[in-house]
């Protein structure tokens, strides 16, 4: 196993880009930190560049550091300082692997009764959150339109703690495209949105959805809201003003999936 210690070589400084998103776009690779994300990131035959881990975590998670080298992964042992280079975090967990972007396009996705589509959502931590959260639910597939944070963003990719390899990601289409696109499948398209007239408590959630989310501080615009059959609100039954982005997200997509196993 080959020893980094040296954090500006040349092998360092290639993965330390893969922070800026024109990097990631160029090489179409991305980062993926700490054991969850890189043992998911295993799973997936192909996906996995290299390995990045110091002498702590080859201890801690031997069995991912085994994975890899079964798996044919250059795996290279960093130290202290090529880690700290190389992470993103305050406390890094020691293992970080540079993989190849694992997007799809919309058409390859084969079954699509709950979808989540996120529309002018910025901030990483919420995206990766709303991610995670739509994997659990048992979600088709998670669009990130052209106007939302990118996938690989760093923050991301930890919030979705491993679910940007579970189930399909499509990126880069514009809002109207992929409404256009899943309602041509049949879906019914519902944006989650303040300003909704009906509740989720009127709705049939019985149909093939697919959910339109927004911003984390503004929800929607008008010309998305006019985009869907129709806009609805999360009821707040209590005093609160109203639910976050990943909050709401994880309400609305477990109303559905409820309802669409049990049919």
């Amino acid at each position: 196993m080959t020893e980094l210690t040296n954090p500006k070589s040349p092998r360092v400084k290639a993965a330390r880009r893969l922070t800026k998103r024109a990097f990631r776009d160029r090489d179409r690779a991305f980062l993926a930190e700490g054991p969850q994300a890189v043992r998911e990131a295993l799973a997936l035959p192909g996906v996995t560049v290299e390995l990045f881990a110091t002498a702590e975590a080859e201890t801690r998670h031997a069995d991912i550091v085994e994975a890899a080298l079964t798996a044919g992964v250059p795996v290279f042992r960093a130290s202290g300082e090529v880690m700290a280079e190389l992470a993103q975090t305050v406390t890094p967990q020691g293992l970080m692997a540079v993989c190849k972007f694992v997007h799809v396009p919309l058409s390859s996705v084969e079954e699509t009764r709950l979808v989540a589509v996120l529309a002018h959502v910025r901030d990483p931590g919420n995206a990766g959150t709303v991610l995670r959260t739509a994997d659990a639910a048992g979600a088709d597939a998670v669009v990130f339109t052209d106007a939302s944070v990118d996938p690989y963003n760093g923050k991301c990719v930890r919030a979705s703690a491993g679910s940007l390899f579970h189930l399909p990601v499509v990126t880069g289409l514009p809002v109207d495209t992929a409404v256009a696109a899943l309602k041509d499948r049949g879906l019914r398209v519902l944006a989650a949105d303040g300003t909704g007239k009906a509740t989720l408590d009127d709705v049939d959630l019985s149909a093939p959805t697919a959910w339109v989310f927004g911003n984390e501080a503004w929800g929607l615009p008008p010309e998305v809201l006019a985009l869907a059959d129709e806009v609805v609100r999360v009821p707040i039954y209590g005093r609160a003003e109203s639910l976050n982005l990943a909050t709401a997200a994880a309400v609305c997509l477990y109303a559905s999936a409820r309802v669409l196993r049990q049919i």
